[in-house]
């Protein structure tokens, strides 16, 4: 596999520089919805608000909810989401990061993503946690969604699901990537997307 190249420390926005971010996305909105991301002192550090009704997913993610300050775009290549392809933009220099790319036939078990570096390479993986995601498909609503993603063999992020009747909720940690083998935008983008889908579904 294809090393990821990872945008220096020095040269990514601070809003990515923490270990664990906690992703929530309101349900009881009718015209879309909203994200809001927090870091370990439970303040927003990303925004993002999506319109109801778009046929092909397309989100901003901003610094805060006064939309001021843009970081991060996700597209979908695809209108429909079965094997959709997300690209992963970095907004501040219209550079792309890399891509997201849901693994149609094998999510019908358990839900996979392939993670695509800038130059289309595939360098690892995001997977739903093996007998959980098989029971999960008859008790949903009873048993959290746990993943995992590694390059290379090795685990570079893990995203929990937490329970809430009213929120979406995903808790992102890093800590387990001590050699920053993954970019942090494209862990910010799976999570959204894994919270997207998620949200869908429910």
């Amino acid at each position: 596999m294809s090393n990821m190249s990872v945008a220096t420390s020095s040269t990514l926005h601070p809003a990515f520089k923490h270990s664990t971010y906690m992703i929530r996305k309101k349900l009881l909105k009718l015209l879309g919805g909203a994200f809001h991301i927090y870091d370990n002192n439970d303040q927003v550090v990303f925004y993002s608000e999506m319109k109801a009704f778009k046929l092909r997913d397309d989100i901003t993610v901003y610094t805060g909810e006064d939309m001021q300050t843009p970081v991060l775009t996700i597209k979908s290549r695809n209108i429909l989401d079965f094997a959709a392809t997300f690209d992963i933009v970095d907004a501040t220099n219209n550079e792309k990061v890399g891509a997201l790319k849901k693994s149609g036939l094998k999510s019908l078990l358990r839900d996979e993503w392939v993670i695509l570096n800038a130059a289309e390479q595939e360098v690892g993986h995001i997977r739903e946690d093996g007998l959980l995601a098989v029971l999960r498909r008859f008790l949903e609503k009873l048993i959290p969604q746990r993943l995992s993603g590694e390059i290379g063999g090795q685990p570079v992020c893990s995203f929990r699901q937490h329970f809430n009747l009213i929120v979406h909720k995903v808790t992102l940690d890093f800590s387990m990537d001590t050699s920053n083998m993954l970019d942090r935008r494209l862990g910010i983008a799976a999570a959204i997307l894994i919270c997207l889908q998620e949200s869908k579904q429910g």
